[in-house]
């Protein structure tokens, strides 16, 4: 169990994050409802979904890493 306060907590919550708001990002309703804002808190939301798709092929092998990480080494 990995928790919030570690370095490997953070980087595992924000690579699922950045995975979420790719995936949501592809839902057309939550779309244009999460994602519309580009500044602001909102924004967040937006600039993750961005990173998520653009950088994709790093990410899904920085999640097979972290994965590997945590179930076996950790």
């Amino acid at each position: 169990m990995t928790n919030v306060y570690s370095f490997d907590g953070i980087l595992v919550f924000g690579l699922l994050f950045i995975c979420t708001c790719a995936y949501l990002k592809k839902v057309p309703r939550l779309n244009s409802w999460l994602l519309s804002e580009k500044k602001g808190v909102w924004g967040v939301f937006y600039k993750a979904a961005v990173i998520g798709t653009r950088l994709h092929i790093a990410v899904a092998i920085s999640c097979v890493v972290m994965g590997f990480y945590v179930v076996f080494l950790k």
